[in-house]
């Protein structure tokens, strides 16, 4: 479990094609000490699992399912990506409940300054844009976000400045796919809806 909370911005050193893709990325300053294979870590949003670690840099593997629903797949070297390690049980909830469990990719349909904030427009899937509401959580590659506006299948979040420092979100421009993760009690309260036959 997470909470949209960007730790680091890391790299992708490497990529190695075999039976699994396999990531090997450079943490940006964020202490691996204490980690260890089979721990979490979500990368730009999605939960991955580590499967060697050294010191500031740590390998994952993707699966196919990773590699088609996600944007992993179009990683290579250089290439920044979000860290955020597993929430711990005393740790605080300073975004919202992410789970690293991707539900598709949106598309970055326009962005504009305003305020200093940078106001950017994102294009659900058709699929997911009912669990998505004003006011409500969104995450999109891993950070923790309000949605402000809605028309359809399009959404507005506004990115403070902090945000757009310490995360790959300072780099938004129009075109850009996101990994996107609805909030998780929309999904479930959807789903159970729909067991009752009243969706």
């Amino acid at each position: 479990m997470f909470t949209g909370i960007v730790k680091s911005m890391g790299r992708v050193a490497a990529v190695r094609e075999g039976a699994a893709r396999r990531l090997a990325i450079d943490t940006g300053g964020l202490a691996t000490a204490g980690w260890k294979a089979g721990d979490s870590i979500a990368v730009s949003g999605v939960c991955l699992t580590l499967v060697a670690v050294a010191d500031g840099r740590f390998e994952a593997e993707l699966s196919g399912e990773t590699v088609g629903r996600t944007t992993l797949g179009r990683l290579a070297p250089g290439d920044r990506v979000n860290l955020e390690p597993a929430l711990g049980a005393a740790d605080a909830i300073g975004g919202h409940l992410v789970t690293g469990h991707v539900d598709g990719v949106a598309s970055v349909r326009d962005c504009s300054e305003e305020g200093g904030a940078l106001r950017a427009t994102v294009e659900a899937p058709a699929a997911l844009a009912r669990f998505i509401a004003e006011k409500g959580s969104i995450a999109l590659d891993g950070v923790s976000l309000t949605v402000n506006r809605i028309d359809g299948r399009e959404f507005g979040v506004d990115l403070v400045p902090h945000t757009r420092a310490v995360t790959t979100l300072g780099e938004l421009a129009a075109g850009r796919l996101l990994n996107l993760e609805v909030d998780l009690v929309a999904r479930y309260l959807d789903r159970l809806l729909e067991s009752r036959g009243i969706r």
